[in-house]
């Protein structure tokens, strides 16, 4: 019987943040896969190791958990005033597709860096010393993420001493702007609050009607209040995703936000749509422990919050989510700027099941409606293998 031999693709593996993915340059993967379709999802499942009925990816580089089953294609920008495209895909884990519908906030951080050593951003616009600004165009959402990397001897500087609750070793700061963060979601009609409303009262079957910010920043989120769903805010991962009850509940209230904002038109899309709406849940200030065992006191946050991730209570946060959580911190009324005691602001701290985030924005009524000029935060990237990835057949 004739076998043919796995394929070889430059890739890197890299860290942004708390998550990690596979970084690919759009012009390395095979003929097939450059373009959108069915042949570059089933390349990117077959690398991640999905679908798994087993659910731990053992047979690719993927790690069972929504924040490391993720790939990444850039490319030089078309796009004037951009260095780089920005593709980002989350990869099911147990399940054949790959969703394209949203950005992954935490792996922004890694762009920057990926592009510079990969040859993808022109060499006059690198300091040797210093740092580089790279502009990004994220493809999924259509928006623009400015990268602030640090350079040291002509080279991207991964190590250094800015800490990240939520990754275990020190690392070098990347700072992020994520420009006009309002989504443009189909369905949504570009607005930031897809509803017209800062707070509705959202129906749940079997829940019952709930309160809740939907607003469409950093990636479209759903906001409710902890104590409205049996929580305090305050809890970490197993608190929730070994229940089964908890885990079907923010599901529904998922799908029923989801049909809401006009993100799906019927509540079983919703199965095919993972990555996008996220869902999370807030409350004010109170003393925790986090999932490392540090202390976290009420004093050091202005809220708490705890988000879904690919049906699943995330370790720390996702990137676009404290994007979405700054900006909502920043308009007077809605769910997350009364849980940090309301008011104008232009950063919100937060406590996550790993620590405390804090992420910056500014927001103005323009014409009626809000908008935000840009969400400000910090993160870190790094390498952790480069070369090939092998790919049987798929």
């Amino acid at each position: 019987m004739t076998h043919k031999p796995q394929i070889r693709i430059p890739a890197t593996y890299m860290r942004g943040g708390t998550s990690k993915g596979v970084f690919f340059r759009l012009q390395d993967l095979p003929d097939a896969a450059q373009m959108p379709g069915a042949a570059r999802d089933a390349l990117l499942l077959r690398v991640i190791g999905s679908p798994d009925p087993y659910g731990k990816q053992i047979d690719g580089m993927g790690g069972a958990t929504s924040s490391t089953s993720k790939a990444v294609i850039i490319d030089k920008s078309s796009k004037p005033d951009h260095d780089v495209d920005y593709l980002f895909g989350q990869v099911s884990i147990d399940k054949p597709f790959v969703d394209w519908s949203g950005n992954c906030g935490n792996l922004s951080a890694a762009v920057g860096p990926f592009a510079i050593s990969a040859g993808l951003v022109d060499a006059s616009r690198i300091p040797r010393d210093g740092v580089a600004i790279v502009r990004i165009w994220q493809a999924n959402i259509g928006k623009t993420i400015i990268a602030h990397v640090p350079m040291t001897d002509g080279a991207v500087q991964e190590t250094g001493d800015f800490e990240l609750d939520g990754v275990t070793f020190p690392a070098a700061e990347v700072q992020l702007e994520f420009m006009d963060p309002a989504a443009e979601e189909e369905g949504a009609g570009g607005s930031m609050f897809p509803t017209g409303n800062l707070v509705d009262d959202l129906e749940v079957p079997g829940v019952g009607t709930l309160q809740a910010t939907m607003i469409n920043a950093g990636i479209p989120t759903i906001f409710v209040n902890a104590d409205a769903i049996g929580y305090t805010g305050t809890e970490l991962q197993d608190a929730i995703n070994g229940d089964e009850k908890a885990l079907a509940m923010f599901e529904t209230i998922r799908a029923h936000g989801a049909l809401r904002m006009g993100l799906i038109r019927h509540l079983d899309e919703i199965a095919t749509r993972q990555h996008t709406p996220k869902i999370a849940f807030v409350a004010k200030p109170a003393d925790y422990v986090s999932s490392s065992g540090k202390p976290i006191k009420a004093g050091d946050v202005d809220l708490l919050v705890r988000a879904m991730s690919m049906g699943k209570l995330h370790h720390a946060m996702m990137g676009t989510a404290a994007v979405a959580i700054g900006t909502a911190a920043a308009i007077p009324g809605t769910l997350v700027n009364l849980a940090a005691g309301g008011g104008e602001r232009e950063a919100v701290r937060f406590g996550h099941p790993s620590g405390i985030l804090r992420v910056g924005a500014e927001a103005a009524l323009v014409g009626g409606e809000w908008a935000v000029k840009k969400a400000v935060m910090s993160r870190s990237a790094r390498v952790l293998m480069e070369g090939w990835v092998r790919v049987g057949a798929v």
